[in-house]
C-alpha cells in the first residue's frame, strides 16, 4: 500500500479560464530558492539595430521609438481571402499590424524605469491601441513584453510589442465567455467579485494603491504569477484616465522591482487582456495585465494535458514578494 506523506498537493479551479492547475507544494522550494542563479555575463558586442533608431533625427532625443517589426507575424497583404485545400485544411492571410516599442537605453530594463518613464510607456501603449483599433480589419490589439530567452525575447535590447490582429482565439474568448456567463448569473463582474474576495482574504495581495490591485491569483499558472487588476470596473484599457495611468505606472514600477530583487532578475512576460475592438459591446469584461516570471519549464504532463503544475502556493509567493524591500 501507499505510505503516508507530509507533502501537499491540490487541484485549484481557475474560474476565469475554466480549467485546473495543480499546486504541488511538496515538489517545490522555499520562495527565496526561486531566485535565478547568477550566470557569467554575456558579452554584448554585436551591433544593435534597435540602437540605430536613436541615431536618427526622428528619435534622437526620445525615450521610446515605435516602429514596424522587421520580421512581423502580422502585416498588410493584398490577398485577404480565405484559402482552403479542403474542409480539413483552411487558412487565411495573417493581415494586421506588428509594431515594436523600443526603449532608448540598450541596458536599462523595465524594473529600472522611473515613474515618469512608466507613465510615458503606458501612454504609448494606450495611444497605439487607439490608433490600431481604428483599422477596419483589426478586431483585437495585443500589448505584451518579453524579457529574456526563456520568455521568447530574441534581442537583448529591451522592447515591447503591439499587434493589431483580425481575430481572437481561446485565450481571449475563454475569459470573455466566463465573464459573460458570470454577469448573466450574478448581475456583477467576475473580476470585481475576485477583487473583493482577494481584498477580504488578504493572503494573495502584493501591493495596492487607489486604483489597482497586484495579486498572485488563486489558480496561478506559473510560480509567482501576478495579475494587476483595476479596482473599478473598466472593460476597455484604451479608456484609462490620466490618474489611473499614474497609479498603474506606480504599481508596475513597484511590482517589477520586487520581482527583480526577490527572484534574481528572472526572465518574464507580461501581457494585456482587454475587451476586443470589434464594434461589439463588452460591459461584462474587466481589463487586466498578467506578469509571468519564467522560472520553470513545462514538461510532459503539462504539454500532454494542458494542466499546469506549480510548486509555490500563491499565498506564499505573495507573502514573499510583499516583504521584499525596494
Amino acid at each position: 500500500m501507499f505510505g503516508k506523506t507530509k507533502q501537499k498537493s491540490e487541484l485549484r479551479f481557475d474560474v476565469v479560464n475554466k480549467d485546473w492547475v495543480v499546486v504541488a507544494e511538496g515538489r517545490g522550494k522555499r520562495p527565496e530558492d526561486f531566485k535565478k542563479k547568477k550566470q557569467e555575463e554575456v558579452v554584448d558586442n554585436m551591433p544593435c539595430a534597435f540602437c540605430d533608431y536613436f541615431c536618427s533625427e526622428k528619435f534622437r532625443d526620445k525615450n521610446f521609438a515605435v516602429v514596424p517589426n522587421k520580421f512581423p507575424a502580422f502585416f498588410l497583404q493584398k490577398n485577404k481571402e480565405t484559402k482552403s485545400e479542403n474542409a480539413l485544411f483552411q487558412k487565411i492571410p495573417s493581415n494586421g499590424f506588428h509594431e515594436v516599442v523600443v526603449f532608448n537605453d540598450h541596458s536599462k530594463q523595465l524594473w529600472d524605469f522611473s515613474f515618469n518613464e512608466w507613465e510615458e510607456l503606458l501612454g504609448i501603449y494606450q495611444q497605439r491601441y487607439i490608433d490600431l483599433s481604428k483599422e477596419d480589419f483589426v478586431n483585437y490589439v495585443s500589448v505584451f513584453h518579453n524579457h529574456g530567452k526563456m520568455a521568447g525575447a530574441s534581442l537583448i535590447h529591451p522592447h515591447s510589442q503591439i499587434m493589431g490582429i483580425p481575430f481572437f482565439d481561446k485565450n481571449i474568448s475563454s475569459p470573455l465567455n466566463s465573464s459573460k456567463e458570470f454577469f448573466k448569473e450574478k448581475s456583477q463582474c467576475l473580476f470585481c467579485a475576485i477583487n473583493r474576495a482577494e481584498k477580504s482574504a488578504k493572503t494573495r495581495i502584493i501591493f495596492e494603491n487607489s486604483n489597482f490591485l497586484a495579486m498572485c491569483p488563486f489558480a496561478s499558472k506559473v510560480n509567482f504569477e501576478i495579475v494587476i487588476s483595476p479596482k473599478n470596473h473598466l472593460p476597455y484599457f484604451e479608456k484609462i484616465s490620466e490618474q489611473e495611468k499614474s497609479d498603474l505606472a506606480q504599481i508596475f514600477q513597484i511590482v517589477l522591482a520586487k520581482i527583480n530583487k526577490g527572484l534574481g532578475s528572472p526572465d518574464y512576460n507580461f501581457y494585456l487582456k482587454t475587451s476586443p475592438c470589434d464594434d461589439r459591446e463588452y460591459p461584462f469584461f474587466h481589463w487586466h495585465f498578467t506578469i509571468m516570471p519564467r522560472i520553470s519549464v513545462w514538461a510532459g504532463f503539462e504539454l500532454g494535458t494542458g494542466i499546469e503544475i506549480i510548486t509555490m502556493p500563491p499565498e506564499k509567493a505573495a507573502d514573499y514578494l510583499k516583504k521584499i524591500k525596494i
